[in-house]
């Protein structure tokens, strides 16, 4: 029986900074497991067009985005949670009318919202994409404003504790620390699409594996009974079966190492 292995990105993959490193040890021991007919799986918050080439490079048989919205397996979609466009109106107008700066995650593009107050967060967000030739042009005034989940900042002006109380009866509400928020709908998480995927490809749950690094992972290694936390990620440390190394000194290798998925 195969195992199956399923990889967060910023942070666990690739590192969360401008340099974008991808060790050459986490795309060996990716073949190996591979090879050795084990599973990969990413599970990320990134929402599908935002899974880069150098990341699908990788090799892996399916994709799990937006916190569990939308999953991906052998080159096929097999399911894709959609919100009505009149919903999406309302929680775009209530986050203008509580100043906060969100961007609205979709299976194929974000939104921006220029009313929106600019704060640190949003530039160096918009910059990254920029740099990484990702669009930024789509406006939530256009007709076909839609999302799947939503980021938001606040800065000294918002009305925060409004905006998360208003917002909460739909979305469960993500605190990834700075400020920084992730909004994901109500049902739906890293978890949730595990369950999916094990009960489609009949896997047992003893040959589920999870490897992250931030809160937002925390679902998907509570699902798991093979967890691992990259080193430096002392918030999951309590949640997790295993404490690998940092990203930069063979993380991936070493748990996988520790699971016996690679040789």
């Amino acid at each position: 029986m195969p195992g199956i292995i399923f990889f967060d990105i910023d942070g666990t993959l690739v590192t969360e900074d401008e340099r974008s490193i991808i060790p050459e040890s986490t795309v060996s021991a990716i073949e190996n497991t591979r090879s050795r007919g084990n599973l990969a799986f990413i599970n990320t918050g990134r929402t599908a067009f935002n899974i880069s080439s150098r990341i699908k490079a990788l090799g892996f048989d399916g994709f799990i985005c937006g916190c569990g919205t939308y999953i991906e397996y052998a080159g096929e979609v097999i399911f894709h949670n959609t919100l009505e466009k009149s919903f999406c109106r309302r929680i775009a107008a209530i986050a203008r009318e509580c100043r906060v700066t969100p961007v609205y995650d979709y299976s194929d593009c974000y939104f921006f919202d220029d009313k929106a107050p600019m704060t640190d967060g949003l530039r160096y967000f918009t910059e990254v994409f920029v740099d990484s030739g990702i669009d930024v042009s789509r406006r939530t005034e256009e007709e076909d404003f839609i999302f799947d989940k939503f980021v938001f900042w606040i800065n000294e002006k918002s009305d925060t504790d409004r905006f998360i109380r208003d917002i909460s009866p739909f979305f469960s509400v993500i605190d990834r620390g700075g400020g920084f928020y992730e909004n994901v709908p109500l049902g739906f998480s890293k978890a949730t699409a595990i369950d999916m995927m094990l009960r489609r490809l009949n896997i047992p749950m003893d040959n589920a594996y999870a490897i992250g690094d931030s809160m937002n992972d925390l679902p998907m290694l509570q699902a798991v009974p093979n967890s691992a936390a990259m080193g430096g990620a002392e918030k999951l440390y309590p949640y997790v079966s295993y404490i690998t190394t940092p990203i930069e000194e063979d993380g991936i290798a070493n748990a996988l190492r520790h699971f016996d998925l690679i040789a």
